[in-house]
């Protein structure tokens, strides 16, 4: 099983990204998937969360700002970030909870990283 996120970039405060993230592999099921970040000189911190009941949650310094949803079909997260500030500026990492097999529980399993940059 693979993740791989991509959609970052380069952007001026007040600018707008979208973040993909795609699962691939022998997949099953999936469970919860998230978005993480990590700013450099800091510990990586949860983003948002859209769990497989349907429900979100986000960080309170991305309220209103950000969106997260999937494409259970595709196996697919997005990440609209709208209204982007420079302490955005961080890399982005999927996380999903993956089950692989019906003989196995879920497991965790992280992306890539996507650099998204803003400034002001």
């Amino acid at each position: 099983v693979q993740l791989q996120a991509f959609g970052g970039g380069s952007v001026q405060a007040g600018g707008y990204l979208r973040l993909s993230c795609a699962a691939s592999g022998s997949i099953v099921r999936i469970n919860d998937m998230g978005w993480y970040r990590q700013a450099p000189g800091k510990q990586r911190e949860l983003v948002a969360i859209s769990a497989s009941t349907g429900s979100t949650t986000y960080a309170d310094s991305v309220k209103g700002r950000f969106t997260i949803s999937r494409d259970n079909a595709k196996n697919t997260m997005y990440l609209q970030m709208n209204s982007l500030k420079p302490e955005d500026t961080a890399d982005y990492y999927c996380n999903a909870q993956i089950k692989v097999s019906r003989w196995v529980s879920y497991m965790d399993y992280w992306g890539t990283g996507t650099q998204v940059t803003v400034s002001s």
